[in-house]
């Protein structure tokens, strides 16, 4: 049962949810929490709206693995660490999350086994490094090292999407304008034509075809498109689809390229961080197999991680891989020799992400223009198609 109270705390007057079996159950957690109700609420998960929105998102992830990791360092035990947690927390989700880990916790499960229930949540990487922080001793350095590369990889993908959004933004209402011009517009005009003996020009002959098909039909083009959607989607979910999509992507013109770069600095990011913390290579090139989405470097990442296993080292297996950059196969092979592959993997990365800037923005310098001359040339079209038949006419009078 969900509870939402009001009352003070910390002489200070404050409104929270608490998670109880019943009042009983929820008398003895603000107890805990040396929290006086004044005003005590009984919702169910289903009727608070904002439970949908209240889910754990990355920031939260991230708040919390630094805060864990400051608290840690000044000397605090993992149980006193998500006391203080469950008192400083104000969300839902959070607070839940906070008690759950404190139970495993307390009933002799380890932080990472704790967190491993939360598959949706944590990834491996993030799993695996704990685990590593268990082995070691040095959870806070770890968990430290953690929250930057979180936000470091959410720095990187935001820059990304950001750069996305405007020109699938103006493709997407470009088509949807001229959808609604030439279903609903456009035949309106071109109906003053067919009331003249008179020839038209052949993007008018054209444009009224496609018009009048779409006039009519234009709830048949829309079920159409949401099919062709819903099968794209099944099929990609294919393995064999899923290879197709991800090579064709990456064959897209400077997209490809930004794609590519943008995956380098992810494996590269996460290979270095995974080798600093102690786990192993065969362990950590598991975890970036697992990790990769794209398959194409999916599949490269599990035919390195065989080679490897074998007894060959990473820079060579790297080299029968041809998606791989010398420079990168050769910092690998330099940084296996020196004994500071974690060290040279981290400046890799960091070496990618810069080229990877300079990518999107070359991509952006293009695309832009080129959305620009796709439609002008589609406004054009459409300005032609009309106003050449009424100059015609005008001028036969």
């Amino acid at each position: 049962m969900l509870y939402e109270v009001e009352g003070i705390q910390d002489d200070k007057r404050v409104k929270k949810r608490f998670e109880a079996e019943n009042e009983t159950d929820l008398n003895r957690i603000l107890l805990d929490y040396n929290f006086v109700p004044l005003k005590i609420k009984s919702m169910t998960k289903k009727g608070s709206v904002m439970g949908l929105f209240n889910k754990i998102s990355f920031d939260d992830i991230v708040n919390f693995t630094r805060q864990l990791a400051m608290m840690l360092n000044a000397g605090l035990s993992l149980v006193d660490s998500f006391n203080i947690l469950k008192k400083q927390s104000y969300k839902e989700s959070m607070l839940k999350f906070y008690e759950d880990v404190d139970k495993d916790i307390k009933s002799g499960l380890s932080l990472s086994t704790a967190l491993g229930k939360y598959k949706g949540t944590f990834s491996s990487v993030y799993i695996s490094l704990v685990k590593a922080g268990e082995a070691s001793g040095k959870m806070s350095d770890i968990l430290l090292r953690l929250a930057e590369n979180l936000e470091e990889s959410q720095e990187f993908r935001g820059m990304l999407k950001s750069a996305l959004i405007y020109p699938v933004l103006v493709v997407v209402v470009m088509i949807a304008v001229i959808f609604i011009m030439i279903t609903f517009v456009i035949p309106k005009l071109l109906d003053i034509y067919k009331n003249f003996q008179m020839d038209l020009p052949i993007t008018t002959q054209i444009l009224m075809v496609v018009s009048d098909f779409s006039s009519k039909y234009w709830y048949f083009i829309i079920i159409l498109v949401g099919l062709a959607v819903y099968m794209f989607k099944s099929y990609i979910k294919t393995e064999q689809g899923k290879l197709a999509y991800d090579s064709f992507l990456l064959r897209l013109p400077y997209m490809g390229d930004v794609i590519a770069k943008g995956i380098l600095v992810e494996t590269t990011r996460t290979l270095a961080i995974l080798t600093r913390s102690g786990v192993s290579i065969l362990e950590s090139l598991d975890i970036i197999t697992e990790t990769t989405d794209n398959l194409i470097y999916k599949n490269a990442f599990k035919r390195i991680y065989d080679q490897v296993k074998k007894g060959v080292s990473i820079g060579d297996a790297m080299q029968m891989e041809e998606m791989f950059p010398p420079m990168l196969v050769q910092m690998v092979k330099v940084g296996e020799n020196t004994g500071h592959l974690d060290d040279t993997l981290e400046r890799v990365a960091k070496y990618f992400e810069m080229e990877s800037r300079i990518a999107i923005k070359a991509m952006t310098s293009l695309i832009e223009p080129a959305i620009l001359i796709v439609l002008a040339l589609g406004v054009g079209f459409l300005v032609i198609s009309v106003i050449t038949p009424i100059y015609n006419l005008t001028s036969a009078f």
